[in-house]
């Protein structure tokens, strides 16, 4: 009797054992899908796990309505906005960055005195007329395409009517020289580092192509406003993304 109460006893032990074990392990695997939800794409997004009050401590004060956080892409097109423009280097851009832009372009001069704008405001009008002549040079470059074909490849560098942010006055093209993603990769990252000091981000980076549904572009900055071009730029945000997290923050 005495043995076999020692034997149910040692069951009992190694049960108990296996119990607190898999509890262990299960919640360590638990801690550890927290930690990759709260790390996913590098991007700084907070586990849903901590309170509401953590995840918007840093969020600027800003509004994802505000009027330099317009979205304008191919899931947002948009009407002609008809911004009042004022003009710099040449360029119309909304009047109400025209001193962000003055003092950005002479920043980037400072660093490579070849540095002008390329572009700025366009209307939607001449924003088609480019899209369109852009097909046409696919089509003429490789007579294999259909012009859906030929829209889908121009779509990866330019954008068709109603989706361009050129529209808004806010973006504008910048380089050493006037061809896209041929400017020293050096200057570029030194404008990248200073752009939020101005109220700019460079929109369309490499890593953010399924976000903006745009190729890499060395060219590009949009106007953001400064806190919003700093926190997007710590955090690394596209714009699709950061107003997004505005708006889940009831922002």
């Amino acid at each position: 009797m005495r043995e076999r109460r020692k034997t149910v006893l040692v069951l009992l032990i190694i049960v108990l054992v296996f119990i607190c074990g898999y509890a262990f392990f299960h919640k360590g695997d638990e801690n550890k899908v927290v930690k990759t939800v709260a790390t996913k794409n590098g991007q700084g997004f907070k586990s849903s796990s901590q309170s509401k009050s953590s995840e918007i401590s840093d969020l600027p004060n800003v509004s994802s309505d505000d009027w330099n956080l317009i979205l304008v892409n191919r899931d947002n097109i948009t009407k002609e906005l008809n911004p009042d423009l004022a003009y710099v280097d040449g360029k119309p851009v909304d009047a109400r960055i025209e001193e962000d832009v003055k003092d950005f372009l002479a920043a980037a001069q400072e660093i490579d005195s070849r540095e002008h704008l390329i572009s700025g405001y366009r209307t939607v009008e001449y924003q088609k007329e480019l899209f369109d002549n852009y097909v046409q040079q696919e089509m003429g470059q490789d007579s294999s395409l259909s012009e859906e074909e030929a829209e889908e490849k121009v779509k990866t560098y330019s954008q068709p009517a109603g989706a361009s942010e050129h529209q808004t006055g806010l973006a504008i093209d910048m380089s050493t020289v006037d061809s896209l993603n041929e400017s020293d990769a050096s200057v570029v990252e030194q404008l990248k580092e200073i752009a939020p000091k101005y109220g700019f981000v460079l929109r369309f980076q490499e890593d953010k192509s399924d976000y903006t549904g745009v190729g890499y572009e060395d060219w590009h900055f949009r106007y953001v406003g400064k806190a919003s071009a700093r926190y997007m730029t710590e955090h690394n945000l596209s714009l699709e993304e950061y107003v997004v997290l505005l708006k889940e923050n009831n922002q």
